[in-house]
């Protein structure tokens, strides 16, 4: 049973994150007066295919790991294109909309985050308190003497001047573990300097100042939240408070989570070039479709979160500039508007398949950790 929960859960994440991906190809090339020849979910041997009375055949194919739009181009030699067509190739587009179209995609993923975030909040979720445990010894916490059942009740950037104050009148309010746990990740991350307004067990507030040179570094093998000493303490559920918004204030909430998980995940992606972030840490379909399982049997409202998670990682992957990515093809329409002229066919051709071997060599990279996670004994 747990099994089938596994792979509906994952053929459901796949389904709805790639279909909305490549429907906002789709709207934005039918919006530019672009036509569309295939909308396709999955690769391989069709399962379904629908004829549209518009042209457009749409596909349902048998391996469900990804799907495409395929456009009606001018640059693709498979085509052949009539003259009564040409107006609605891609290719005689100006390139402010033929980059809207590729980055339309990417954006789609984006925002289906935003409305999935903003469903769980317009429903109420139960939310841990963002009340700590006691410090380790040698931490930073341990240090400016926070102490087990203080409660952070507030939040405050300070600039890199390392002799900056906190104002007291100007923290932004905390309202779970969760928001401070993203918030601590934006700050590691940017090595950003904070302050913590602090509530301890009689009720007294005290202000906790993390200075940028502090800050413990973030490395592939430490965890930066041991180093700062600032874990949640476990609290009875009868301590959580429900977070529960109107649909506007919901939307702002989720847009601004949206936007602080896609620029500490910006920054973790970037880890890999720095060392920051390991290889290792990449997973293939193994560990989508165990966290989709896991999430779904839990409950609806985790499971939705985790699409949303990962609506942000596939946006933010298709905008890597690799060939065969979205990215790559944005970087393409740089290098037009800078140079003033297109990218030649055989040059783009080139690098196609350079990107496909490289994507090829992730793919199975993750793939491997994804074994090695998994079967290893």
């Amino acid at each position: 049973m747990q099994a089938l929960i596994t792979l509906a859960a994952f053929l459901v994440t796949l389904g709805v994150l790639v279909s909305f991906h490549e429907y906002g190809h789709f709207l934005a090339a039918r919006l530019c007066g672009v036509k569309v020849l295939r909308f396709a979910l999955g690769f391989g041997k069709p399962l379904f295919t629908f004829r549209a009375s518009n042209g457009t055949e749409w596909v349902l194919a048998s391996i469900p790991l990804g799907g495409y739009v395929k456009l009606l181009d001018g640059r693709d030699g498979q085509q052949r294109i009539s003259v009564e067509d040409r107006p609605e190739s891609f290719d005689v587009k100006p390139l402010w909309q033929r980059s809207v179209i590729v980055a339309a995609g990417p954006l789609a993923n984006f925002l289906l985050a935003v409305i999935l975030f903003s469903i769980i909040y317009v429903s109420g979720v139960p939310q841990l308190p963002a009340k700590l445990q006691a410090p380790p010894e040698q931490s930073i916490a341990a240090k400016l003497g926070v102490a087990a059942g203080d409660q952070v009740i507030g939040w405050q950037s300070l600039s890199s001047d390392y002799s900056s104050t906190p104002i007291l009148d100007d923290f932004d309010a905390v309202p779970s573990w969760n928001a401070l746990r993203w918030l601590l990740l934006d700050a590691l991350t940017g090595e950003q300097g904070f302050a913590l307004e602090v509530q301890d067990v009689t009720g007294a507030r005290h202000v906790k100042s993390f200075r940028q040179d502090d800050l413990p570094p973030i490395a592939p093998e430490s965890d930066p939240f041991q180093a700062l000493g600032l874990l949640p303490q476990v609290s009875a559920p009868s301590e959580w408070k429900e977070l529960k918004l109107g649909p506007i204030d919901a939307l702002g909430f989720a847009t601004q989570r949206v936007y602080l998980i896609t620029k500490v995940s910006t920054r973790l992606m970037l880890g890999l070039f720095t060392g920051k972030t390991t290889l290792k840490q990449l997973g293939g379909p193994l560990s989508i479709a165990d966290m989709a399982g896991k999430s779904a049997q839990v409950g609806w409202q985790p499971f939705v979160a985790f699409l949303a998670l990962m609506s942000i990682s596939i946006g933010l992957l298709n905008l890597v500039p690799l060939p065969m990515l979205d990215g790559g093809q944005l970087l393409y329409d740089a290098w037009e508007l800078v140079a003033g002229k297109r990218i030649s066919v055989s040059l783009q051709e080139k690098l196609q398949k350079v990107g496909f071997l490289l994507l090829i060599g992730i793919s199975l990279l993750a793939l491997f950790n994804d074994l090695q996670r998994y079967l290893s004994p």
